[in-house]
């Protein structure tokens, strides 16, 4: 195996991609398309999301932190801290501003008195779920392009290609 290197000239940047050979030019090709694919898609989620979070009066990380207390349940601060990656004073902010725009609530927590949790306001799903909707409904569509195999593998990829990109999150705020 060797690492190829990839230069993307609109950007500067040097993308190292990993190939099983110099033969396998498809494969090259792939990984190749497969990179520029995921930086596409990882601009356009960008950019969604601004423009979700914006709608809602939040930033952006203050609406993908209610994504995951909607997701996970209430969570303490420490707990979103490790979900995040996000260093615990600005945590403490993000609850802080969520709480006083009355999209959460720090709660106590009912199996242990002395935690506080974070939860979710019972009401926010339903006053945004229109917001969320239509683009749902057009990933509901492309879903049905795929066999329940290939949407199994698409599944694994997403899941270990966020689990890599958090990992590497919380590298960076180190």
């Amino acid at each position: 195996m060797f690492v190829c290197y990839i230069s993307f000239v609109q950007t500067k940047y040097i993308w190292p991609v990993r190939v099983v050979s110099r033969k396998n030019k498809k494969r090259e090709t792939i990984l190749a398309d497969l990179h520029t694919a995921g930086r596409v898609h990882s601009n356009a989620a960008v950019m969604y999301h601004a423009a979700v979070s914006t709608r809602m009066g939040l930033s952006t990380v203050e609406e993908k932190t209610l994504d995951l207390l909607q997701r996970s349940g209430d969570l303490t601060a420490g707990e979103i801290t490790t979900q995040t990656g996000l260093a615990p004073a600005s945590v403490t902010g993000l609850i802080d501003r969520l709480e006083a725009k009355g999209f959460a609530r720090r709660v106590k927590d009912p199996q242990d008195g002395r935690r506080v949790k974070v939860q979710i306001d019972p009401g926010l799903e339903s006053r945004f779920a229109p917001l969320f909707a239509p683009f749902g409904e057009k990933l509901a569509t492309l879903y049905a392009d795929y066999s329940t195999e290939e949407l199994a593998v698409i599944l694994d990829f997403l899941g270990r290609s966020a689990k890599l990109q958090l990992d590497a999150a919380r590298t960076l705020s180190k």
